[in-house]
């Protein structure tokens, strides 16, 4: 089985490798079955860092410089110029980086994992996107970050990955409440569910939203659902209603190709 998902528009950039890393190709076993990459999940740790380091050696960067941050739900970004150890990894919710050999991951399980490349300029990019993040402007805020150390708006590339998807993203009023409240328009993102009161919400097309109004160069969509799809992904939704006390996460990473 196929273990990662390219996109089209970062894969034309010869200077950049990426990949959107499915749950196939690792060494996790039971619930966390194959590449679970998250140090969060009680998966044996031994496994997610053998997980990590396979991700590492398909984007042909040393084992030691594919680093990830303590996710928080948060519009944190931090700008990477040397690897840290998962020990010791910064909080925040993206990261951006003009070092060529370094790689930049952002775990997943329902959330939005989003790629940036500025070709150009030599700058890279990746945010989660959950519903959090989203809506307190983690994807400007990456934009901003990536501008901040030399790229262009109108030169990034990017690419939104496996995420949850309306049919599957159930939300109560409360929920949609707080985005309508912030901006009337984002009534568009939500339809009414099967049970009265509740909406069904488009967490990828909200993130496709965003990202068009930065004038970004493209902006590309695996168009590709966590829930629906357990042999490649994991799922915290799929795992909370089937009961289960864990869940794993799947990587998506991108680098600059060393000169």
């Amino acid at each position: 089985m196929n273990s990662v998902i390219k996109s089209d528009a970062l894969s034309n950039l010869t200077n950049v490798a990426h990949g959107f890393f499915t749950r196939h190709g690792g060494t996790s076993t039971g619930i966390y079955a194959g590449r679970n990459c998250g140090l969060g999940s009680d998966d044996l740790r031994a496994h997610v860092i053998e997980n990590r380091g396979r991700t590492a050696d398909d984007l042909n960067v040393p084992r030691n410089q594919l680093v990830t941050v303590h996710q928080i739900h948060s519009a944190t970004v931090i700008t990477a110029t040397e690897p840290w150890t998962p020990d010791n990894a910064p909080k925040g919710d993206a990261l951006v980086t003009a070092k060529p050999g370094l790689g930049l991951g952002i775990l997943t399980a329902d959330c939005t994992p989003i790629l940036f490349a500025d070709p150009v300029a030599g700058v890279i990019g990746a945010a989660h996107a959950g519903w959090k993040g989203a809506i307190s402007g983690v994807l400007e805020a990456t934009v901003d970050a990536m501008t901040s150390i030399g790229a262009r708006r109108e030169q990034i590339v990017s690419c939104i990955g496996p995420t949850i998807s309306q049919t599957n993203y159930e939300v109560g009023p409360e929920f949609e409440k707080k985005f309508t409240d912030q901006e009337t328009t984002s009534t568009t993102f939500f339809i009414p569910s099967a049970r009265d009161g509740h909406f069904q919400f488009d967490l990828p097309g909200f993130v496709a939203n965003r990202l068009t109004a930065l004038g970004l160069s493209r902006i590309e969509n695996t168009n590709l659902c966590t829930y629906v799809d357990p042999s490649r992904f994991f799922s915290f939704r799929r795992t909370t209603h089937a009961g289960e006390p864990d869940y794993g996460r799947q990587i998506s990473a991108i680098a600059l190709q060393s000169a």
